[in-house]
């Protein structure tokens, strides 16, 4: 396996921070942290880079809040300045791990996501006539980070790299508990080994890719799975044999406990693919998807309460825009012609006087 070293002076090069500044910003330009640091700009990215260089860098805390839908999360965002940091240190890393994932991983990979993961399903799906859907219980608050560190040094030989990497990781802060067990642990074990990733994170996200990413090649290669897909810890094999995807499903266990992962046991099921799959926000099927009656729900109360900000002036009319526009984006990847019609119909955006 190829292995990269001495490329930490390319993360921190001037013109890597310039590039990560402006991807940071993205969509947050006139925040008035990042408004603040790109006032300094210059001042900020060469005490970041003296700050790297000379390894004195160390993140700052969290600001920490929580989203209810579709369940309750907690999201981590790191400083602005960190966010920085974050985005130098994919551009350099990331083209050095992509080309090891599988073709059929659709999370946060460019030129991938939901809705090419959602066609391919459907792709595989007339061939096939079951599908085990799976989902890994608690994915990100159990990420271990001695795992996670050693698969870092499968690919990377740098130290400074290295030091940058560990740093990250050992800066988490606090994900929620969860106590489990696997075999050879002893009483203390799930209190001595530190796990969790904070949900918000480039890194974050990047990293759990990597973490499942032998996962992959173990389906793949070694259980022979030729139609299989997985977006972060989602996930779906199909194949034509039920009793392949019982066995399949047993063997995914047993290398997810190397991992210390569990597969959420009410979400692992497999069953005909007639029946309607719900996946990343779609119920598919192999003639046609629709979209979630519980996406509808959540889409009927952010459209009213959207409404209701634009009329009280608290949001502009692009602000709306946006939204809408992002919102159509997604479902017209389904047949919902008649659900616009209904939806939009019934709500009339008008500024208060």
């Amino acid at each position: 396996m190829k292995t990269h070293n001495r490329f930490f002076q390319k993360i921190c090069s001037f013109d890597n921070l310039v590039s990560a500044s402006r991807k940071a910003q993205r969509g947050k330009r006139f925040q008035d942290t990042v408004a603040r640091f790109n006032f300094h700009l210059e001042k900020e990215l060469y005490q970041l880079q003296s700050e790297l260089q000379t390894q004195t860098y160390r993140p700052g805390p969290y600001y920490e809040f929580h989203v209810y839908e579709p369940k309750l999360r907690k999201i981590s965002a790191a400083p602005y300045r960190d966010r920085v940091v974050h985005h130098a240190l994919c551009n350099l890393i990331e083209p050095i791990f992509d080309p090891t994932f599988i073709f059929d991983s659709y999370a946060c990979r460019k030129g991938k996501g939901t809705h090419k993961a959602v066609d391919r399903f459907t792709d595989f799906s007339r061939k096939n006539t079951y599908v085990l859907k799976c989902d890994i219980k608690k994915y990100f608050p159990s990420i271990d980070h001695e795992i996670l560190k050693t698969q870092f040094r499968r690919k990377i030989r740098d130290p400074q790299v290295l030091w940058l990497l560990d740093l990250i990781v050992d800066s988490s802060n606090p994900q929620e508990y969860i106590r489990e067990y696997f075999e050879g642990d002893d009483l203390l074990t799930p209190l001595n080994r530190r796990r969790g990733i904070p949900i918000g994170n480039l890194t974050s996200q990047f990293f759990a890719n990597i973490y499942l990413n032998g996962f992959d090649h173990f389906v793949k290669e070694d259980l022979k799975c030729r139609h299989y897909i997985r977006y972060m810890d989602d996930f779906v094999v199909l194949e034509t044999d039920k009793a392949c995807l019982h066995q399949v499903k047993h063997e995914m266990e047993d290398y997810l406990a190397g991992l210390r992962l569990k597969l959420h046991v009410h979400k692992c099921q497999v069953f005909p693919v007639k029946d309607g799959t719900d996946f990343l926000g779609y119920q598919v099927f192999p003639t046609h998807r629709r979209l979630r009656p519980s996406s509808v729900r959540r889409a009927r109360r952010r459209l009213r309460q959207l409404r209701d900000d634009y009329e009280s002036g608290k949001v502009l009319w692009s602000d709306v825009n946006h939204s809408v526009q992002s919102w159509l984006g997604h479902i017209k990847h389904a047949d919902t012609y008649d659900l616009r019609r209904a939806i939009f119909s019934q709500t009339v955006f008008r500024r208060s006087e």
